[in-house]
């Protein structure tokens, strides 16, 4: 009985704080009725393991709220950089964010976490001293049997889920959206057929050497700010100019969550046919034998390698990507420091590793896929100068406008690794191929507000180093570019 009211109040404001979610569900009485009672089965689980371990019901409560208050938070702070809700998969990054601060905690905002950890620490110490613990367990385990019967049996019914994250959240609110996607991932399922699982009919007479970069949060902002030098992309334009396919490429996702267009790219699959696996593929479908890009063309003879100038446990890339076709993985043990002005390994010492592997004498044609990273954010974290923004800039930029300048230095570089790739390729005594495409745009909050956003759109090029023919732009998506690129280098059909 002591219990009951910080459990009844402690849910009522577990509904509270789902209306603070960026992007609202509906209300409870507007959803349907399995997901209301799984959000109050799960409280009641929640709120037990809570009383549990620390025998005090209003600060087991304070507890529960304050884990759900992380995930609104954390929830509110992604769809304001990457316009998408929280999800299942997400819960991965918690793990990841302590092993790599720099990549997360500067969007959820430094004194945003501080003041997350002051709280938690002062809530910590007042719960433990105001209150005075519960005489047994009984009351604990009690609750937390009839929440985990009353979520178990809300979670079983059948309930209508699109993997569309932002309807399924407004529709089912943030607990059921969260189950059914956990139940969604966890079932086993035969991986799909890719354009990749038909072995080559017939190996060609000559292979052609191929180089595939997915450039860190690469497009072309010329267009959108004209206060950029039309010169920033001077060696891109030439390499377009040049390509038998060009244009703008849409990707899986918007301002970060790389593997979703670096697995698009490699598998040939769309995010329909992803189905949940669409926000993290690496998780589970990439390690369910999934044929790829890679694995076809070492089918055909290639040896294969994939450079990317980051940790290799980061995505699981180190077991995922020989399970995806390659021969070698490369990472940032084989590379010494950052590049001037950020932590990251830079696109220049990335296309020299590349040329170097090139140049290797071999017997066997090579692909090699590469992942960069110097123009990863936190881009408000750069130091700019007046001599950075007059070297990418023709006109001022708004003061508080400076992330694009440092996004528009590091494009400079992966300007420069794109010729240096294409002008090893050109060298090369066989045949050599080049595709060139962006992830996803770059987190650019405040000037996107300021003078406009992206379509979220970002661009590709695919070059042949034995032929300059010049194409109309053809608007193309990151799940059909490696079909396109093997088929324009002749190693596959045509879509």
């Amino acid at each position: 009985m002591a219990a009951g009211a910080p459990l009844a109040g402690g849910l009522a404001l577990s509904w509270a704080l789902e209306a603070c979610l960026s992007l609202r569900p509906r209300p409870p009485w507007r959803r349907p009725a399995s997901a209301v009672f799984l959000h109050a089965g799960l409280w009641m689980l929640a709120f037990a393991l809570a009383w549990a371990l620390v025998r005090r019901p209003y600060f087991a409560a304070a507890l529960a709220l304050a884990a759900a208050g992380l995930i609104v938070a954390v929830n509110n702070a992604k769809y304001q950089a990457l316009r998408e809700p929280f999800v299942w998969a997400d819960f991965e990054y918690f793990t990841d964010a302590l092993r790599h601060p720099r990549l997360y905690l500067p969007f959820l905002g430094l004194w945003r976490a501080l003041a997350a950890a002051a709280g938690a620490g002062g809530a910590l110490a007042a719960g433990l001293l105001l209150e005075a613990p519960a005489p047994s367990w009984e009351g604990a385990v009690a609750v937390g049997l009839g929440g985990a019967a009353m979520a178990g049996a809300a979670g079983s019914r059948k309930v209508r889920i699109s993997f569309d994250a932002r309807k399924d959240l407004r529709r089912l609110g943030l607990a059921m959206a969260l189950w059914r996607y956990a139940r969604s991932e966890r079932r086993a399922q035969a991986p799909p057929a890719t354009p990749f699982s038909i072995p080559p009919a017939e190996r060609p007479e000559t292979l052609p050497d191929l180089v595939s970069v997915q450039s860190e949060s690469f497009f072309d902002p010329r267009g959108l700010y004209p206060q950029l030098r039309p010169e920033l992309l001077g060696e891109f334009d030439a390499l377009r100019a040049q390509a038998c396919a060009h244009g703008p490429l849409r990707v899986a996702s918007w301002g970060a969550n790389t593997v979703r267009t670096e697995f698009a790219f490699l598998s040939g699959l769309d995010a329909g046919r992803q189905g949940v696996h669409r926000y993290q593929p690496y998780r589970r479908l990439a390690r369910s034998g999934v044929a790829s890009l890679a694995g076809y063309l070492r089918d055909l003879g290639y040896r294969t390698v994939c450079v990317h100038p980051y940790h290799g446990g980061f995505y699981g890339r180190d077991r995922v990507l020989p399970l995806l076709g390659f021969d070698e993985f490369i990472d940032i043990s084989a590379f010494e420091g950052g590049a001037p002005g950020t932590p990251y390994v830079g696109d220049r010492e990335v296309a020299a590793r590349v040329i170097g592997l090139l140049r290797q004498e071999r017997d066997q044609p090579l692909y090699v896929h590469v992942i960069t990273m110097e123009n990863h954010g936190p881009l408000h974290w750069e130091h700019v100068e007046a001599a950075d923004e007059a070297a990418v800039c023709r006109e001022p930029l708004p003061a508080d406008c400076r992330d694009l300048v440092a996004y528009c230095r590091h494009l400079r570089n992966a300007d420069a690794m794109f010729a240096m790739l294409a002008s090893a390729l050109a060298a090369l005594p066989r045949p050599a191929g080049l595709c060139i495409y962006g992830d996803h745009v770059p987190i650019m909050p405040t000037v996107y507000r300021r003078l406009g956003a992206p379509t979220g759109e970002t661009e590709y090029v695919i070059w042949r180093s034995d032929r300059a023919a010049g194409s109309p732009a053809a608007p193309l998506a990151a799940s059909d570019l490696g079909q396109a690129f093997l088929a324009r280098m002749g190693l596959m059909p045509a879509a």
